[in-house]
């Protein structure tokens, strides 16, 4: 499954026949609960169908948002040395 790392993974996808599956890990998925009401999902997934046009900025908000947290995250641990 193609991932995006930064300080460890902060996102997956995958396509599938009728949707794309994007993995943020449950604190993307909290955090931006509301937004991603319209969408089919879980603990820490979203599927956004292929008949319906992408939210490429709700998916660049989510992305940005992980991004942030994966650096706090490793400040915080090189601090910590």
């Amino acid at each position: 499954m193609p991932t995006f790392t930064l300080h460890g993974n902060l996102v997956h996808f995958a396509a599938f026949k009728q949707h794309i599956g994007f993995y943020p890990t449950p604190s993307g998925t909290e955090h931006f609960q509301a937004a991603l009401a319209p969408y089919k999902g879980g603990k820490g997934s979203v599927r956004f169908p292929l008949d319906a046009p992408i939210p490429y900025d709700l998916i660049t908000a989510i992305v940005t948002f992980r991004v942030a947290e994966n650096e706090a995250k490793a400040a915080a641990k090189r601090r910590k040395k």
